[in-house]
């Protein structure tokens, strides 16, 4: 390869050898001169390099030298051109195109990039023609110790549990030096601890951080800081250094024993307290936290062991003491509890700095309430005969006051228990007795609610549940189950059972229902019918014949005897109807004659009919009467009464006593021809208008538009509408004239309060001075009334 890359110490031993084989050629013959030609050709061959190396950071302002490109056909004539191509060419390295120098115009930076890939190409200057192939070679940048160590993963948090021994381990820092680790020590680091001396340690090879102060106590100091520093160059002076720091806490764990905080509890309690209530809380305090502060509490000894009850709360850290059972401030006024408070969870590595529990006392006072009464049982149940006579007492209730006063006790019925008081209760013995007869049949338990009352303090009642169960008597006759019919047939024999009846009995007996059957007396010797009790609550009804014909009688009624078992005896009587009827072979009815028992001997069908359709024709006729005389007439009107303009004056308004006489005449308008009025002017001069018409649409009547002929009676009546209208103290003569101009139209507006507006504020009504004397009344009534407004 003829191409060479050579630096300036590179070129100075290729000259040397150069000169060496020259005088070799001097000295030999041709053969060995060719020998030598041959091995300085080889040996030329030895010195191509293909690789320069330049140190990073070169920061002086001239570009700097890195070596030279030289080919063996190049003269120094100046016809040979350099040509450099490849990484950085032209931006990083420049290239003499005539000598082949080549240098660095850039700052190079081998953290950036540590080698450049050139190429390198002699052509002829003149034609361009290449002279030697293209060649490649490599710039390798030198490392420099420019960077220092740097922790990427800080800063760190570590946390290790209290009381950890010497070379606990803790937590690895490491540091990352940009440097070349190949070249040199740039990139060796070495560590070590700036601040956190004497609780930890750090490797100066690994960075592994280990505890190196013994029983560290968390409730000492929690939180630990370190500042730890990575040095490269072997920590040999003048290297580079990085620092982190890393946090350290310190876990909890159970090394502290619990305490109370205080040695004697006083706590108090009504009476009245229910079963689970809370009397109070207590607390055994622990340094530590978490799991290792949870407590549990328990009663180990006192005289309220069976009355109180201790758990701890949702936080596991507090004793609940809770009511066990009832108390009473009668009976004992006031408990003792010795209570014992642990650690939940007990870490046995620190056993001796036990014991890890605490005891404390717990003084319980119970305090008096006024209770309601106690009656001396928790429910009565009593048994009534249902004959027993009013009046009569069947129990007595007794309650007392539980306090000390032992008030005086009052007893009553509450009424919702006994709606129709069929009982009374005495108010001071409590004696219950009966007020109404019982009927079993009717109730047959009565379930009271009884009251005590203090006689001083009418607030505490008592109540207590009276079950009353009503015996039963034999006070109820039995009777047949149902109404029967029985039939027999035409050619039923004798002994032939036409019916089997039953009896029911509303009464009870202890030993149960026993019914007795026979025909009544009257019928004991009943030629056609016979009974047969069965001794089972059951009869059977026999024939006693044959031979029957419904001809000859189609009914037949049989009375029935019924008693039953108990005492004193009850009996009914009930009777049988039995029916003649025409059967098959089989027995089965085919027909019977229901005229016999239906209709009297002496009427036929026929008349029967007749006798429905004239009760029917006499119905219709009384109808029709009525209604006629629901559509009565209307009376007879004269002439007077049907004038319509009287329906003005008999408005049932209240009138003005004889000023309603006054008021207009009413002849005038029935015959509005008649002059009505000649001199308006002169009516009702004693008093001035003094407002206005409240209407806005219709106008003030005048006084001269009244017709010249007297016939307007429109114009008459706004003339007295408006005099009217004028006269403070006039009555209301007419409706028209009181409710025809309140509303929008109006001045007043509309008085109603359907369309206000809703307001927290008082309505001020003082406008209503201002509405004349129609609104003298309202004013007077809602707002500031000044007479002067109105009179003068």
């Amino acid at each position: 390869m003829a191409n060479m890359f050579l630096s300036r110490r590179n070129f100075m031993i290729i000259t040397l050898l150069m000169l060496l084989t020259l005088i070799e050629g001097l000295l030999g013959d041709k053969g060995e001169k060719d020998l030598r030609v041959k091995s300085l050709s080889r040996v030329k061959r030895g010195w191509v390099w293909n690789q320069f190396f330049v140190l990073e950071e070169y920061t002086e302002q001239k570009p700097l030298y890195i070596g030279k490109l030289h080919s063996d056909m190049d003269k120094g004539d100046g016809s040979i051109k350099y040509i450099l191509s490849g990484e950085g060419a032209g931006t990083t390295f420049t290239l003499d195109d005539s000598t082949g120098d080549i240098h660095a115009i850039r700052r190079l930076d081998r953290e950036v990039k540590a080698q450049y890939v050139l190429r390198a190409q002699a052509r002829n200057r003149e034609t361009g023609r290449p002279l030697e192939p293209e060649s490649e070679f490599i710039v390798k940048i030198q490392d420099i110790n420019d960077n220092e160590p740097k922790f990427l993963d800080g800063p760190y948090r570590a946390t290790i549990p209290e009381m950890s021994p010497v070379g606990t381990y803790v937590i690895r820092v490491t540091a990352v030096d940009a440097d070349d680790p190949s070249y040199g020590n740039s990139a060796r680091v070495v560590y070590s601890i700036l601040e956190g001396q004497p609780y930890f340690s750090v490797d100066p090879k690994t960075g592994d951080v280990r505890v190196s102060l013994a029983e560290m106590d968390r409730e000492v100091r929690e939180q630990y800081q370190l500042v730890i520093q990575a040095k490269d160059m072997e920590g040999q002076l003048g290297g580079l250094a990085g620092t982190t720091t890393v946090n350290i806490t310190l876990s909890d764990v159970n090394d502290n024993p619990p305490k109370f905080t205080q040695k004697l509890y006083q706590m108090s309690v009504l009476e009245s307290g229910p079963v689970g209530s809370v009397v109070g809380r207590i607390q055994a305090k622990d340094r530590d936290i978490g799991i290792n502060a949870e407590m549990k509490y328990s009663i180990i000894d006192g005289d309220g062991r069976d009355s109180f009850d201790i758990s701890v709360d949702a936080s596991n850290l507090y004793g609940v003491i809770t009511i066990k059972k009832p108390l009473n401030f009668e009976r004992k006024r006031s408990y003792t509890l010795k209570v014992e408070g642990s650690n939940a969870h007990v870490d046995p590595r620190f056993a001796n700095k036990g014991p890890f529990s605490d005891v404390t006392i717990v003084h319980v006072s119970v305090e008096d309430v006024d209770e309601a009464p106690e009656f001396d049982s928790p429910f009565y149940y009593v048994e009534v005969p249902e004959d027993a006579e009013i009046g009569t007492v069947f129990k007595m209730v007794s309650a007392r006051d539980p306090d000390a006063a032992n008030n005086s006790i009052r007893y009553s019925i509450e009424r919702m228990s006994d709606p129709e008081k069929f009982f009374y209760m005495d108010i001071t013995s409590g004696s219950l007795m009966t007020l109404l007869p019982l009927d079993r049949e009717e109730v047959s338990w009565h379930n009271l609610t009884v009251l005590a009352m203090e006689m001083n303090n009418p607030s505490k009642i008592g109540s207590v549940s009276v079950a009353i169960k009503v015996l039963d008597v034999n006070d109820n006759p039995p009777s047949l189950t149902q109404y029967y019919e029985a039939f027999v047939c035409e050619h039923a024999k004798a002994g032939q059972l036409i019916q089997t009846v039953t009896a029911v009995d509303p009464d009870e007996p202890t030993g149960g229902q026993h019914f007795y059957y026979s025909l009544a007396p009257e019928a004991a010797n009943n030629p056609n019918f016979t009974l047969r009790d069965n001794q089972d609550n059951s009869a059977w009804i026999l024939t006693r014949r044959g031979g029957w014909s419904s001809r000859t009688q189609s009914v037949y009624y049989l009375p029935i005897f019924v008693s039953d078992g108990d005492q004193p005896a009850q009996s009914s009587t009930s009777t049988l109807t039995i029916r003649v009827c025409s059967c098959d072979a089989d027995g089965n009815v085919l027909s019977c004659n229901a005229e016999a028992y239906t209709l009297p001997a002496s009427l036929s069908r026929a008349a029967l009919i007749a006798i429905l359709a004239c009760a029917f024709i006499l119905f219709v006729m009384i109808i029709l009467m009525l209604s006629l005389r629901r559509q009565s007439k209307k009376p007879y009107l004269t002439k007077e009464e049907e004038n319509v303009h009287e329906n003005i004056v008999r408005y049932d308004d209240e009138g003005g006593g004889e000023e309603d006489t006054e008021a207009f005449d009413i002849y005038a308008l029935w015959s509005p021809r008649v002059e009505p009025l000649a001199n308006y002017s002169k009516l009702r001069q004693d008093m001035l208008p003094e407002v206005q018409s409240l209407s806005r649409y219709v106008p003030q009547p005048c006084v001269s538009r009244i017709g010249e002929d007297g016939t307007n009676v429109h114009g008459y009546v706004l003339a007295k509408i408006y005099e009217a209208d004028s006269d403070p103290c006039a009555p209301p003569y007419d409706s028209l004239q009181t409710y025809a101009y309140e509303g929008e139209g109006s001045i007043a507006e509309s008085l109603s309060s359907l369309q206000s507006p809703a307001s927290q504020t008082d309505h001020e009504y003082d406008y209503l001075n201002d509405w004349g004397p129609r609104f003298h009344k309202l004013a007077e009534m809602y707002g500031n009334f000044s007479p002067e407004c109105f009179f003068s």
